[in-house]
């Protein structure tokens, strides 16, 4: 990496103009030809290795028929690789409906997800989603459907056959099983139900459970990436969101700092078969 900024704007950069060279039906020597540039400038580029000029990138578009408002996004996530932990803040200089985390979690072979307050979305059942949906400010019903229809299509990767669906772990607090959300009892059923999978794994941190490192760390989510062909697996990049932004490390020292955390939750947290029990005492209890 030859400069400090982080790696995370580039390489989604790189994923998507693959992806409409691709949707383009042009192939990587005919695109490289086109643009009068090296097979291996190009590869750099759509593997995330180098920046990319923010011309460069509209040369691309063009060439590729790619939409204006995608061509808007791309140059922006060109522009956007110099910082050392990378705030996406919503609504700034990438817009609010691009969702550049879907792309890192669809790309992603394992999932480490924290949550103290929220059921991860990958889990969520459609009436729960709704319910989230809703704590939006001035949503409407029709967004709402929306933003839940776009959920129900991101878990579709936890079944997917090709690339192979990704391991998902999650850990969540005993405290979000007690809200009082309505379906709440139809959400703790998905998540055993969920649990019995063979790529997915779900414990409760339970109420005993002192304040940890994790109590400042707040929800977060860890992706690891595979390796591809003779390409090395994209860096492991901590996603952690907040109300108006969503902040990107893979630095790492930065993400080891998670990783640290995820251990110290690992050896606090319920096992699978516990948690499924508790789960199901908690919905009888306060739910049914």
């Amino acid at each position: 990496m030859t400069e400090a900024g982080s790696t995370v704007p580039r390489r989604e950069l790189g994923r998507l103009l693959r992806q409409a060279r691709e949707q383009a039906g042009i192939g990587l020597e005919a695109a490289a030809s086109d643009l009068e540039w090296s097979r291996a400038k190009m590869y750099r580029i759509e593997s995330g290795q180098t920046p990319v000029r923010a011309l460069d990138v509209d040369q691309m578009c063009r060439l590729y028929g790619a939409s204006p408002e995608m061509t808007e996004v791309l140059i922006s996530l060109a522009k956007e690789s110099k910082s050392k932990g990378w705030y996406h803040a919503y609504g700034e200089i990438i817009p609010r409906w691009f969702e550049l985390y879907v792309g890192l979690e669809s790309a992603a072979n394992r999932i480490r997800t924290y949550e103290h307050a929220l059921v991860p979305g990958l889990l969520q059942t459609p009436d729960y989603a709704a319910e989230v949906a809703r704590t939006r400010p001035g949503v409407s019903d029709e967004e709402v459907a929306k933003l839940v229809g776009l959920r129900t299509e991101r878990q579709r990767l936890l079944v997917r056959k090709r690339p192979a669906a990704p391991t998902l772990e999650v850990i969540i607090d005993e405290t979000l099983l007690h809200a009082s959300v309505p379906g709440m009892a139809g959400q703790i059923d998905r998540l055993v139900e969920a649990s019995t999978a063979p790529n997915v794994s779900v414990r409760v941190l339970p109420l005993s459970k002192s304040l940890s490192q994790a109590a400042i760390a707040g929800s977060f989510v860890i992706l690891d990436f595979p390796t591809n062909g003779a390409r090395s697996a994209e860096p492991t990049t901590v996603y952690n969101e907040g109300l108006s932004g969503a902040l990107y490390i893979d630095r790492l020292e930065e993400v080891r700092a998670y990783a640290e955390v995820w251990n110290t939750l690992t050896h606090q947290a319920l096992s699978v078969e516990e948690s499924r029990k508790l789960m199901q005492a908690i919905k009888e209890m306060n739910h049914d």
